[in-house]
């Protein structure tokens, strides 16, 4: 009932920038939370970044001060802004929201299908 499509992820050289970009579709009465999670190889997937219907958000100790999280509520879309980008960025971002379906009681959470993100050094 719900999609999650990314989009922005490629291969950036150490130090550049990256714009994620992530869009919800379906039948969606609204979206809660977003977030944006990443799952490098060898490792566990991690939030990187979080941000609430109020606009409230939190980060990952080891972006803060580089990523910015922000959504537009009009487009049932939410961003990331990666600067300063370092190789240990590396990963495949997902999209995560937790959404409330039109007609339904409850909030469901949905994942996209991922964006690859390589930063060489």
């Amino acid at each position: 009932q719900v999609q999650l499509v990314e989009s922005g992820g490629g291969l950036v050289q150490a130090g550049g920038s990256l714009r994620l970009s992530c869009v919800a579709s379906g039948s969606i009465f609204r979206i809660n939370a977003m977030a944006w999670y990443r799952q490098a190889p060898g490792k566990q997937r991690e939030l990187v970044a979080g941000i609430t219907s109020s606009i409230r958000t939190n980060y990952a100790d080891s972006v803060k001060g580089r990523f910015t999280i922000s959504r537009d509520n009009a487009k049932n879309t939410v961003y990331l802004q990666m600067n300063s980008l370092k190789p240990e960025d590396t990963a495949v971002y997902y999209c995560n929201a937790n959404v409330v379906l039109a007609g339904v009681v409850g909030v469901e959470i949905y994942w996209g299908q991922g964006t690859q993100v390589t930063v060489s050094s």
